[in-house]
């Protein structure tokens, strides 16, 4: 019975994920006015004169009034929003957090169907909950390493579009036809903001808004500069791109001169959940006492911390920022 429950729960969660999958999906129209009035809003947040239209976005947050009005009111909703943004997807916080609060309920009701134990359906619904988020972090890792791999490719087109006579603008839209994603979507935006009438100065900040990566705040402060005091773009170009090789230079030595440590750092952390995974199978009785004794959740939920705090140390001591 425990078990047909389970499964009723999980066919209804799984129901309620398709519709909310399908309430969230929009038009190829409605993204592109969206993010040409996300461009803006980001100019209003700046305070900048030059965009005085005001803009009334809480809509954007989420398509449900009542989670719509606490998103408006929470002051991180904006931070959410773009966090989204940068892992190049569509998604409105309202939805995701949505989501996330299923896949909790769900998590909630199969820890407490199997293990009959609140504490391991608190962990499950935790789980569940952060899980979303989880994902929109891991793409938007990927994507900015991306990114940064490509960056430098785009610096140098730009310059030799500028050495060969085109404008700036021109050498923008060359990289965003030229190059592969994420880099060229990136420069198209930034080119379309500004045929649309943004500011110059407003499209490269928000680029590096859109991008929170130190090469591109080096790329959009160098640009800014030379518009304000002049000089030759092309060499300030050239510079800054053989400044991001020696960068990406360094960071290869430093990545090969901690790969030990890094692999040390992996089979530590592996270690426990596969030495319980294995104890699992083989014997199940001996680790079932974790699951049976009143003590076991408790003892378990302390591993699980102390886990995650050692996972922190190690991430922190092989990771050396360059």
């Amino acid at each position: 019975m425990p078990y047909l429950f389970t499964a009723l729960t999980f066919i209804v969660i799984v129901a309620i994920l398709v519709v909310l999958f399908y309430l969230g999906i929009e038009s190829q129209q409605q993204k592109i006015v969206q993010r040409r009035l996300e461009a803006i809003d980001r100019g209003i947040r700046r305070g900048n004169d030059a965009a005085p239209l005001k803009l009334v976005r809480e809509e954007l947050l989420s398509s449900v009034p009542a989670i719509n009005r606490l998103l408006v009111q929470w002051s991180g909703s904006e931070r959410l929003r773009d966090f989204i943004r940068q892992a190049g997807m569509n998604e409105r916080p309202g939805r995701l957090m949505l989501f996330g609060a299923v896949l909790a309920l769900g998590g909630y009701v199969a820890g407490e169907a199997f293990y009959h134990n609140r504490l391991i359906a608190a962990s499950a619904a935790a789980g569940g909950a952060i899980g979303p988020f989880a994902f929109v972090a891991f793409k938007r890792a990927r994507r900015l390493n991306a990114f940064q791999k490509g960056f430098t490719q785009a610096i140098d087109l730009l310059g030799r579009a500028v050495r060969a006579g085109h404008s700036f603008n021109t050498g923008m839209e060359i990289i965003s036809s030229e190059l592969s994603e994420p880099v060229a979507g990136e420069f198209r935006a930034a080119f379309d903001e500004q045929n649309f009438g943004l500011p110059m100065k407003d499209a490269l900040l928000n680029l590096a808004e859109r991008v929170p990566l130190i090469d591109v705040r080096f790329f959009v402060t160098a640009l800014l500069i030379q518009k304000e005091t002049g000089g030759n773009l092309a060499e300030i170009l050239d510079n800054l791109s053989r400044v991001i090789r020696e960068r990406f230079k360094i960071m290869g030595e430093v990545r090969t001169k901690t790969a030990q440590g890094r692999l040390t750092a992996a089979i530590l952390i592996s270690l426990p959940p596969a030495m319980m995974t294995l104890l699992r199978m083989t014997n199940p009785q001996y680790e079932g006492l974790l699951f049976t004794d009143p003590l076991g959740p408790y003892m378990l939920g302390l591993a699980a911390g102390l886990q995650v705090i050692g996972t922190a140390v190690l991430w922190k001591i092989v990771h050396i920022e360059v």
